[in-house]
């Protein structure tokens, strides 16, 4: 088990989920780096968080040390790091946050499941467009986002979701949604994808927001008087 220091936040994370890049990236401290900017930038205290893709739980982490654990919902698909994730809260005095299992899909998704791909690094775990790949492949809830954010109602959402962030932007987000900040993967679809987005969240009341953005990690806010 190797344990890293996140200025405030301790991560542990088992050597079977390590490979020699999120060690380093660990070891220096540049592993989400630009989301826990954005993070510390934007959330505040009394916000309510909803967070897409754990992760190893540095974000759901961090937040908790701003606003109140309790407000804090974080999801993950991938079963192998669960466990990992809930040590990781523990460990940062973060166990009020709520770890919901599952991949999360657009609001005309009718399936209850979703195959999922679990990469040979945590990091690079997805949905599952195919099954040819070598990686395990399983099947996991599917969480619709529209029920998501009708039920825990957060302030803010961070999401990073390794190409899976495509399917949410088919209709408005609702009003209390006043930041989002998400990290894109141009690899995995088109600039026409990403300008959908980015258009989607124009007529859901919400503005670029440079301060927090940064290379592929891209910020929202909602526009003044919206």
């Amino acid at each position: 088990m190797a344990r890293f220091q996140f200025d405030t936040v301790v991560l542990e994370v088992p050597d079977t989920l390590l490979t020699t890049s999120i060690a380093e990236k660990m070891a220096t401290g540049g592993y989400e780096r630009s989301e826990a900017r954005a993070a510390a930038m934007r959330v505040r205290p009394g916000h309510r968080v909803l967070e897409l893709g754990s992760g190893v739980g540095y974000i759901s982490s961090l937040c908790a040390q701003i606003t109140d654990p309790a407000n804090i919902v974080t999801v993950e698909a991938n079963p192998e790091v669960l466990g990992v994730i809930r040590r990781n809260l523990d460990l940062n005095n973060a166990a009020a946050v709520t770890l919901i299992h599952g991949a999360v899909v657009g609001r005309d998704f009718a399936e209850e499941s979703v195959l999922f791909r679990i990469g040979r690094a945590f990091w690079g775990s997805s949905m599952a467009e195919d099954t040819a790949s070598g990686d395990a492949v399983v099947e996991v809830p599917a969480l619709s986002l529209c029920e998501l954010l009708a039920t825990h109602r957060p302030n803010v959402v961070i999401m990073d979701i390794e190409g899976a962030e495509q399917y949410l932007f088919d209709w408005k987000w609702p009003r209390h949604v006043r930041q989002l900040i998400m990290e894109l993967h141009p690899s995995k679809y088109s600039s026409r994808t990403v300008k959908k987005m980015v258009d989607c969240m124009s007529q859901s009341g919400l503005t670029y927001d440079p301060g927090c953005s940064r290379g592929t990690l891209l910020g929202f806010r909602r526009a003044s008087g919206d």
